[in-house]
């Protein structure tokens, strides 16, 4: 299995581009060797690499695909590939941080259906319970917009804040937040340093791939834990829109929501840090 790590600065970004290393902006899917098609996925490293490679390993070559997982710790970058055709599909992100990124972008980005749910967590080295959280204590939250209104919507459903009457918990921001009896100061980073500042803090609301890959199980090591319920974030293969109607992408998409899978994320996280959204 073919992974790579990616966490290019916009530097080194211009300079890849500059030498013809970088995609370019092909539409074209996959590269097709005999009758096999090798598709190039961008994923973050945990869950979805290891769910990609799973398919790859055992679901993959029955259907004609090699996927080649490329990884991805920076948010920002997954969809700037797919839309210059670096990449033939990604898979780390659920529907409001794709919408904020159309938004704000301009990507002509597709979503297929969701395929696992990480649940959100608040996380705490000092104390084992959300109520004895003290007054003025230092809350770490993403900084991105799609996830800190997660992040909030968790918060006010623990009863620790209250946000603003009519404001939608998707778009929430720490400026809609009306009632805060705890006198809570929030420490806004970005979701991939949540995790590293957690000495820095007094807990801090971390994203479930972020937590699984600094060793954190949600399930068993947060002291709040989000909801699966009717829950608008699981995350999903996306391909460009030009290619949505793709038959490798299709059959991608197919292989990753088998009963196979299901059953590989249910015995991989039996604690229930990850979720099949199917």
């Amino acid at each position: 299995m073919k992974t790579k790590l990616i966490a290019l600065t916009a530097t080194t970004a211009l300079l890849l581009s500059g030498c013809g290393l970088m995609g370019g902006g092909t539409s074209e899917v996959g590269q097709k060797d005999g009758d096999v098609v090798k598709l190039t996925v961008g994923a973050t490293p945990v869950p979805q690499g290891d769910i990609l490679r799973f398919v790859d390993e055992n679901l993959a070559a029955e259907a004609g695909l090699d996927i080649d997982v490329r990884e991805y710790t920076d948010y920002t970058l997954p969809n700037k590939a797919l839309a210059d055709g670096d990449l033939d599909a990604n898979y780390f992100q659920h529907k409001p941080y794709l919408d904020s990124e159309i938004d704000g972008q301009g990507y002509e980005i597709t979503a297929f259906a969701p395929i696992n749910l990480e649940p959100f967590a608040l996380f705490s080295n000092t104390v084992k319970d959300v109520k004895d959280l003290p007054e003025g204590a230092k809350i770490g939250i993403n900084n991105d917009p799609a996830n800190q209104g997660r992040a909030l919507k968790m918060l006010e459903e623990a009863e620790l804040i209250t946000l603003a009457d009519g404001v939608d918990a998707v778009s929430a921001k720490l400026s809609d937040v009306k009632d805060n009896p705890k006198k809570l100061e929030f420490i806004e980073a970005d979701a991939a340093q949540l995790a590293r500042t957690l000495e820095d803090v007094d807990a801090s609301v971390i994203n479930g791939n972020n937590a699984l890959e600094a060793g954190l199980s949600p399930a068993k090591d947060g002291i709040l834990l989000e909801s699966a319920e009717n829950n608008p974030y699981g995350n999903f293969l996306a391909a460009r829109t030009e290619n949505k109607d793709d038959e490798n992408i299709k059959k991608l998409d197919e292989l990753l929501h088998t009963p196979e899978v299901k059953q590989f994320i249910e015995e991989k996280w039996s604690d229930g840090s990850v979720l099949p959204s199917f």
